[in-house]
């Protein structure tokens, strides 16, 4: 189950690969999951490209496998759980960045994992 850990925005060079890097240290990461910005149609627009350099740098500097990961919609899914479970205004604003993230490593999670059996 992925959990929140903590939010970075890429574009803050050289401090966004720096707090990669520290996450990476303190939870003892495998691997790197990076959001992936395609436009709803599967599009590749700049936000992609960028995801695609960010991903890159990442796995040049720290020499870990890195997975971009398509985070279409998971803002909007992010918004309603968090609306669903009672988080109002302020509160949701500060948090859906990090419960989007959630989501983006679950789609990664569960796409390696492969289709649940059947119950019963």
């Amino acid at each position: 189950m992925a959990v929140p850990v903590g939010t970075i925005h890429a574009g803050q060079p050289p401090h966004d690969v720096r707090a990669v890097a520290a996450l990476v240290e303190e939870h003892h990461a495998a691997g790197i999951v990076v959001g992936y910005p395609l436009g709803l149609s599967g599009a590749l627009g700049e936000a992609a490209h960028h995801a695609e350099r960010f991903a890159g740098t990442l796995r040049d500097f720290l020499g870990l496998p890195v997975v971009l990961q398509d985070e279409r919609l998971t803002t909007v899914q992010a918004e309603r759980d968090l609306a669903a479970a009672g988080v109002r205004g302020r509160a949701r604003r500060s948090v859906v960045d990090q419960a989007a993230a959630a989501l983006i490593l679950q789609a990664f999670l569960d796409a390696r994992r492969g289709p649940s059996p059947p119950p019963g």
